[in-house]
């Protein structure tokens, strides 16, 4: 199992530590740095910054945003990224959810399955170097009865096959995902309930195209908290406020998947009230309201010896690269947690 690291959202005013933080996992041999986008900081400039200031460590966009480009502009970035980068770029995409797609770039959240396969479809067939012409329900190119033509991707990128990830969450994203995809990013995932939650979808989908999930990438997210184990209840409380907004705030009532894999993890109760409090306008209600479990089963808390020890579980899961979100209130502390990672993962013998 390999590691990386998740930077997050750029410009929340940790931008130098961050930059730190990639730097030490180029160091430590962390296989790959993730940045994300939502709207705020675009996840390409973010990653493009990292890769000019590192040597080998990989830089991925966890996610660039469908809605958010056409896809032969996602396919040109990649391209761009890669060959700057030296081959260590890894193309990660996701529909975001309704109210950003809708509110922030006035796309229309409809259909978004047969959405991302025909996006993939694209970037696919324009980072090949094919003259590009695609003809489905959301995208023809050339427009028809205009002056355009079937034109090719002029950059070279640095490999012919760039790797290209999905967010996935529900079951139906996630066998798509198995199918049409080289990875799959997940977040809020539990060791325990990885199997029937994500990986029996991603299974069902790699064998409807004929494979298996051999050299298939399963990429969860996790944030890392170092401390004393009896210290892992005050460990966990400091994500209530994260946890929260995903569970209770992140989507709408009916269209939030985040509650809806709390759900499907057994908290079915915890997740309906923390989603009631949040968008009461209760916020530190929906926090208080999340069970300790819940974060702890979708954190990495505590000793080196505990981290391993979980590190454990989510290999014999099938997690094939693990991605630490290192937290903590000063860059010492995420460099320390960062440290821990690569510690742990040598003590559970998967280094």
């Amino acid at each position: 199992m390999q590691l990386g690291i998740n930077l997050g959202y750029w410009g929340a005013g940790m931008d130098a530590d961050n930059l730190a933080v990639a730097k030490e996992a180029d160091r430590l041999g962390y296989s790959v740095c993730w940045a994300a986008e939502a709207y705020g900081s675009d996840a390409a400039t973010v990653l493009t910054w990292v890769a000019a200031q590192t040597e080998r460590i990989d830089v991925g966009s966890a996610i660039f945003q469908i809605p958010a480009r056409q896809p032969a502009m996602t396919a040109m970035t990649a391209a761009t990224l890669d060959s700057l980068s030296g081959g260590r770029f890894r193309l990660g995409l996701g529909v975001s959810g309704p109210q950003v797609s809708e509110g922030w770039y006035g796309v229309k959240f409809d259909k978004p399955l047969a959405r991302t396969r025909e996006y993939v479809e694209i970037v696919r067939k324009a980072m090949s170097r094919e003259r590009l012409s695609y003809e489905g329900q959301h995208w023809t190119l050339p427009l028809p009865g205009g002056p355009g033509k079937p034109i090719k991707l002029t950059v070279h990128p640095e490999r012919e096959y760039i790797p290209l990830y999905i967010a996935a969450i529900g079951p139906k994203n996630l066998e798509q995902t198995g199918e049409i995809a080289d990875g799959a990013l997940l977040i809020f995932p539990s060791a325990e309930h990885l199997e029937e939650t994500a990986i029996r979808y991603l299974r069902a989908g790699r064998e409807k195209a004929g494979k298996t999930l051999e050299g298939f990438d399963i990429v969860p997210t996790l944030p890392l908290a170092l401390g004393e184990d009896k210290d892992v209840t005050a460990l966990a409380d400091t994500f209530r406020p994260y946890t929260a907004l995903y569970v209770g705030g992140m989507g709408s009532r009916k269209q939030n998947f985040y509650n809806q894999l709390a759900q499907r993890m057994g908290f079915e109760a915890a997740a309906a009230e923390i989603q009631d409090k949040y968008l009461a306008g209760d916020k530190n209600g929906a926090a208080a309201a999340i069970p300790h479990d819940l974060i702890d089963k979708t954190t990495l808390l505590g000793s080196v010896d505990r981290i391993a020890d979980r590190m454990k579980e989510y290999a014999a899961a099938g997690v094939t690269t693990l991605t630490l979100a290192p937290a903590g209130f000063t860059l010492e502390e995420r460099l320390a947690a960062l440290r821990a990672g690569t510690e742990a993962l040598t003590r559970a013998g998967l280094a």
